[in-house]
């Protein structure tokens, strides 16, 4: 403001001016570095998120693109047969290598930045469509039946491989039709599994003349064969190894002999029904998640669109096109469709929580300051220019505190989204800006000096207000109804719907709005007994908890919103770990699983059951090839009591132990999947096991889900109806705290198969979006607690010089210490256990609510996990009661040790006339 000392206007004197903010500055340094630090923490942690997001984003599509292998994300063009019998001019010039290399730099050229491609792992070359039969007898032939072949000119092989033995191959002069002999060479898997060395000849029949002798000229070894280069087309970088269709199936392998780029037109000697290809290696260092929209588009156009249009114009119109890439961003779609709301749950309810408690900053310094602005506004002083003043001296302090925070998270997080992550950073500065001018503005709109008493039993709420609240509850009760309904997902944006994901803080808000009603209720119907009581600390904090201002309303609104986010948040991440406990359960059907044993060891079982962290062993005999009726089913035989307690694990398997146990007097009770109940029905039926073993069994139980044998079709029976009985068993379920590995396999001996529940847990996530889901929920939790605790701060902050000054002016009457103590602990529980109270109903109720339309299985598990059911959102009872539980014990801890600090301080300081307090 402008001090204008005695003197003329004019004067020297008159033009001397005291600078407003730099004098706020000196005065309160503390304050203006306590809300810098406010600034620049929530700037970071509201900037951080769409970084942190997109971080996460292009590491799960990277990921997603990885796992689906480059024989689904290439995109692969072959002529058809009547691209060559179709041609005007020779067959031949169709297949020559230029026709494959002239083609190839304008298809590479074609997508430009709308798919980002590998040229380095794309490839082109001419190929045989059909497989080609050999009757060589040198060859592998695992069930008696010959070896197939394909014929690939395929250019690069030199600069994709390392040449192992021998060397590459040569086209012949003339390679046409007329051709009775060519060079080839294999690849190091390929020679060893078929049984091929340098020299060897194979030779391939033809429908007139002698047969097509291809000579191996060298063995070389893939140089990355797992790149789109070698893994594109199959079996050219190593054989597979086929199985026949039929009622006894049989193996044969599949292989790739490599021939010379310029050996294209000799595929035309064979009955193998050549043609040119080009296979189209996406970039995944280039492919960015927040362009799957471009993507998508791209390979759509490249399948049926204008990018097809131009590639027919520009190699041939008899053109196919085959990919899978459309289907694996398809499938990254859905995992972000389902991730991205739950992710804006966390972030809306942790925003709302941040901005409340910098609103509430704002409100604490505004009420520091009442008796200065109310001076101000007494002399004189505009409300705009008031306004103007607060502006400035906060936008100094926090518009470089967010500044600061934006710049911790673009040199701790990274780049990404720097448009959204300054908006975000831009949005907590203007909060800061606003909170403290509006709430002088409202506080002092009218000229005056002194104020009534707040009184909260007393206020009465407005008509405004209330229509105010009636606005929200109908607001919130339209958000839960959608969410129940529709699910988090809105349709066509995979971050869901802004009014659905701030349903669990409406939630808060409307609690925090009843519960602010209902609260001097109770207070009213204490008043009459406690004015009976003996001694004065009892009434007294009654009567203070009761006149403790009538601003309440946003102080328990951060609490209760700050308690359910943290409650959600607890309650999600608890839900999440349940159900990978649950499909690592469906997987392994104990703590590990001891499978393959050899029947020819005896004495496993013991030596397994000392193993360390071994508690209980269940033996199981279990058959693959059981014949049930006319049903070839999976077949486990178990000791009935101790598999029943194993089974008990999940409740889709539990059974009760006497079901299961067999009389040796009627047909064999047995448990039954519910397909194969459905397909046996409830009459006995014929069992036959593969050692030749019979009996008579009956389905006397359904269960969805057995520790033996899974989730698949399956029969269970009492060990005892076998007539070998459990020994030796073939498999051990083994329980235990931290079942060792190494010490299982040693225990266990020979080829046996180990595996730990614990470890089929890390393999159930498959994607970097899910743990990126779930840190954000762990921050979010962190955050809102943090902001609990902060708000929680800033209401007891506000109190306390009024506090301070009553503790003294009651000293002078002769309250001794400890009861000031406990006066200031039973002012301050009504409003602690208030906010507790409510804070867990609250995210109780929020969480009943919404848990119908919020699925976290997509979160939680893979993909390709076993199918343990759908993860729903239940209440986890620590998340809910531990931070509602901290927030009494820290408002007991502050009062407590305010007291303890005024009392050490004196009432001298606290009893000064004119102190504004």
């Amino acid at each position: 403001m402008t001090v204008r000392p005695s003197g003329r206007p004019g004067t020297a004197a008159s033009r001397v001016t005291v600078p407003w903010v730099r004098t706020r500055l000196r005065t309160a340094p503390g304050a203006a570095a306590a809300l810098a630090l406010l600034v620049a923490v929530t700037a970071f942690l509201a900037a951080a998120l769409p970084p942190a997001l997109d971080r996460y984003d292009e590491r799960g599509m990277r990921r997603a693109l990885e796992a689906a292998g480059p024989a689904r994300t290439t995109v692969q063009f072959q002529t058809s047969d009547a691209d060559v019998y179709l041609s005007d001019g020779p067959w031949e010039e169709r297949l020559t290598r230029e026709a494959v290399e002239g083609p190839y730099a304008k298809l590479l050229a074609l997508p430009d930045r709308a798919l980002p491609l590998d040229r380095e792992q794309s490839s082109a070359g001419v190929r045989t469509t059909r497989s080609l039969k050999t009757a060589d007898a040198y060859l592998s032939q695992p069930d008696g039946l010959p070896p197939v072949f394909h014929l690939v000119a395929q250019g690069g092989v030199a600069g994709h491989s390392r040449l192992a033995e021998g060397r590459l191959p040569k086209a012949p002069g003339d390679p046409g039709r007329a051709v009775s002999a060519l060079e080839a060479a294999v690849t190091a898997g390929t020679a060893k599994a078929l049984n091929i060395r340098v020299g060897s000849v194979v030779h391939f029949p033809r429908a007139e003349g002698d047969p097509l002798a291809v000579r191996v000229t060298g063995v070389v070894v893939p140089r990355e064969p797992d790149g789109a280069y070698w893994s594109a087309l199959p079996g050219l970088a190593r054989p597979n190894l086929m199985v026949t269709q039929g009622p006894v199936p049989s193996q044969y392998w599949s292989g790739t002999l490599l021939l010379a780029p310029d050996a294209g037109p000799a595929l035309l000697s064979v009955p193998g029904a050549p043609a040119r290809y080009w296979t189209l290696a996406p970039d995944l260092t280039a492919l960015q998640g927040r362009d799957l929209e471009r993507l998508t588009s791209a390979v759509a156009s490249l399948e049926g669109g204008p990018l097809l249009e131009r590639v027919t114009t520009a190699v041939s119109p008899h053109l196919d096109v085959t990919t899978d890439l459309d289907a694996v961003l398809g499938e990254y779609d859905g995992l972000w469709s389902a991730v991205g709301p739950l992710v804006a749950v966390a972030a809306f309810g942790t925003g709302t929580v941040a901005a409340l408690v910098l609103c509430m900053a704002g409100g604490l310094a505004a009420e520091r300051r009442r008796a200065e602005l109310t001076l101000l506004r007494a002399r004189g002083a505009s409300l705009r220019g008031l306004a103007g003043r607060l502006l400035a001296e906060t936008a100094v302090v926090a518009v470089p505190a967010a500044a600061l925070g934006l710049l911790a998270v673009r040199l701790a997080v990274g780049t990404g989204r720097p448009v959204q992550s300054a908006a975000a950073a831009g949005a907590v500065a203007l909060i800061a800006l606003a909170a403290l001018p509006l709430r002088a503005v409202a506080v002092h709109r009218a000229v005056g000096v002194h104020t009534g008493r707040e009184d909260v039993v007393r206020a009465r709420p407005s008509k405004r207000r209330l229509v105010t609240e009636v606005t929200l509850l109908v607001v919130a009760a339209g958000a839960v109804l959608t969410l129940r309904t529709r699910g988090t997902s809105a349709e066509g944006d995979p971050t869901g719907d802004e009014l659905v994901s701030l349903a669990p803080v409406l939630v808060a808000v409307i609690a925090a709005l009843l519960l602010v009603r209902l609260y001097p209720l109770p207070l009213r119907g204490l008043a009459r007994p406690a004015r009976r009581m003996r001694g004065v600390v009892g009434p007294l904090s009654l009567a203070r908890a009761g006149r403790a201002g009538g601003s309440t309303v946003l102080p328990l609104l951060a609490l209760l919103t700050a308690l359910t986010t943290a409650a959600f948040g607890g309650s999600v991440l608890a839900g999440v770990a349940d159900a990978r406990e649950r499909a690592s359960v469906f997987a392994v059907g104990a703590d590990a699983r001891v499978d393959d044993l050899d029947p020819r060891r005896t004495g496993v079982e013991d030596r397994v059951r000392r193993a360390p962290g071994v508690d209980d062993v269940t033996p199981v005999r279990v058959s693959y090839t059981a014949l049930a009726g006319n049903v070839r089913v999976s077949l486990a035989g178990v000791e009935p009591d101790p598999y029943a307690e194993l089974s008990g694990r999940v409740d889709d398997g539990a059974f009760d132990a006497d079901t299961l146990r067999a009389s040796g007097k009627d047909a064999v009770p047995a448990l039954g999947s519910p397909a194969l109940a459905e397909r046996l029905g409830e009459d006995p039926f014929p069992v036959i096991m593969e050692d030749g073993d019979s009996f008579t069994a009956r389905i006397v139980a359904v269960r969805t889900w057995t520790p033996a044998l899974g989730a698949d079709d399956f029969l269970v029976v009492d060990g005892s109806a076998l007539r070998a009985g459990l020994e030796p068993p073939t498999g051990l379920l083994v329980t235990g705290d931290h079942p060792d590995a190494a010490a299982l396999k040693k225990a266990a001996g020979g080829d046996a198969q180990v595996r730990l529940r614990s470890a089929v847990i890390d393999a159930t996530v498959e994607s970097p979006l899910q743990t990126g889901a779930e840190r954000v929920y762990a921050a979010a939790v962190a955050a809102g607690a943090a902001y609990a605790v902060l708000s929680l701060l800033l209401t007891l902050l506000r109190a306390a010089p009024e506090r301070a000054a009553l503790l003294a002016r009651l000293r002078t009457m002769g309250l001794t210490r400890a009861q000031g103590r406990r006066l200031l602990i039973l002012e301050s529980l009504p409003q602690a256990l208030l906010a507790a109270v409510g804070g867990v109903l609250t995210a109780w109720a929020a969480i009943r609510l919404l848990s119908p339309g919020i699925d976290l299985t997509t979160v939680a598990v893979s993909t390709g996990a076993p199918a343990a059911g759908r993860a729903l959102l239940r209440a986890d009872r620590l998340s809910l009661l531990v931070p509602a539980l901290a927030v009494v014990a820290l408002t007991v801890g502050v009062a407590a040790a305010q007291a303890w600090w005024t009392g050490r301080r004196g009432a001298v300081r606290e009893l000064r006339a004119g102190d504004a307090r």
